[in-house]
């Protein structure tokens, strides 16, 4: 059993698809061919599905590079504020940051019509019920058996990728029509969704068959807050810092917890972003170059994990 995990972390995708393309030019093979099953929260939710999408032959439709274009091409229609928004949002105080329109563009441009159950190898995407308050994971092995569990990609994407005050919570309802939920970015609970990926393989197989967990981080951040910056700070203040400060929490405990459990067998590929904004809608042209530096240098210091990694994954 071979699985990969990735991150979310918005824009900062660029660097997980930049590695997976890394490890495809290596081993010759797309992901899907290579991997079991593949976990993934907001941004590494869309990647989860892309990589996993038929194509009309039946094979992987896109490679890893390809799916790079999400963030290159579409990441500046995504991260795009009119003046009125700006105006009317009050920056984003007041309601979210963006209209989700180019979001869905890029989605159905990339994601088409495919469901959950048409995804090559199986699929498990995190989101958050905000009605009924409980984790909500979209499985693509459930979405196989029953109908009801069923929903498409794009909408799938959609509501991975709606975190708070970026974009507005999502409706999604299942191809059998049975049920609508109001769901939110899986990041306020499993940023990296290791550990949700550790107890989907304990339900099945059970770890002893694991040869290999692959988690991809978005980087971490590196903005610091000093306490007097902070002692004064009331809710408005504190929104954004602290959605960062719970993804980066998260991101790290859930890190710590895998590598106790999995030893050897967990591969975590993360970096700090020393060139790069931790904004997580900085799509400019100046942060999309300097994440693509930030993925270039995660590479070239992975060296023997990325190289023991790709010699399981080609096994």
């Amino acid at each position: 059993m071979k699985v990969l995990c990735i991150d979310g972390g918005g824009i900062r995708g660029l660097i997980p698809a930049l590695v997976l393309a890394e490890i495809e030019r290596r081993t010759g093979r797309r992901m899907a061919d290579m991997i079991d099953l593949v976990a993934g929260t907001s941004t590494g939710g869309i990647l989860a599905c892309g990589l996993t999408r038929a194509g009309s032959d039946g094979r992987p439709r896109y490679s890893a590079e390809e799916l790079a274009g999400i963030y290159l091409e579409e990441g500046p229609r995504i991260f795009r504020r009119s003046l009125l928004k700006r105006i009317f949002s009050v920056e984003g105080w007041i309601d979210e940051r963006y209209e989700d329109d180019g979001l869905n563009s890029a989605l159905a441009r990339y994601l088409g019509e495919a469901t959950l159950a048409d995804t090559l190898i199986d699929v498990l995407v995190c989101a958050y019920d905000i009605h009924d308050r409980l984790a909500f994971f979209f499985r693509s092995a459930r979405a196989r058996r029953d109908p009801a569990y069923d929903f498409p990609l794009t909408h799938v994407g959609r509501a991975t990728a709606a975190a708070p005050s970026y974009f507005e919570p999502a409706q999604v309802t299942d191809v059998a029509g049975a049920r609508t939920y109001p769901l939110i970015d899986g990041g306020v609970y499993a940023v990296n969704p290791s550990m949700v990926a550790v107890a989907e393989l304990s339900r099945g197989e059970g770890l002893d068959g694991l040869e290999l967990m692959l988690s991809l981080g978005t980087g971490t951040s590196t903005r610091a807050y000093t306490f007097a910056e902070t002692r004064w700070w009331g809710q408005l203040e504190w929104a954004r810092p602290a959605l960062d400060m719970v993804f980066d929490g998260v991101a790290d405990t859930i890190e710590f917890e895998a590598a106790a459990l999995l030893g050897e067998r967990y591969v975590r590929l993360q970096t700090e972003l020393r060139r790069a904004s931790d904004d997580l809608d900085d799509a400019s042209p100046d942060n999309l170059s300097r994440l693509t530096e930030e993925a270039e240098l995660l590479i070239a210091r992975s060296g023997p994990a990325l190289d023991r990694a790709c010699a399981i994954l080609a096994g």
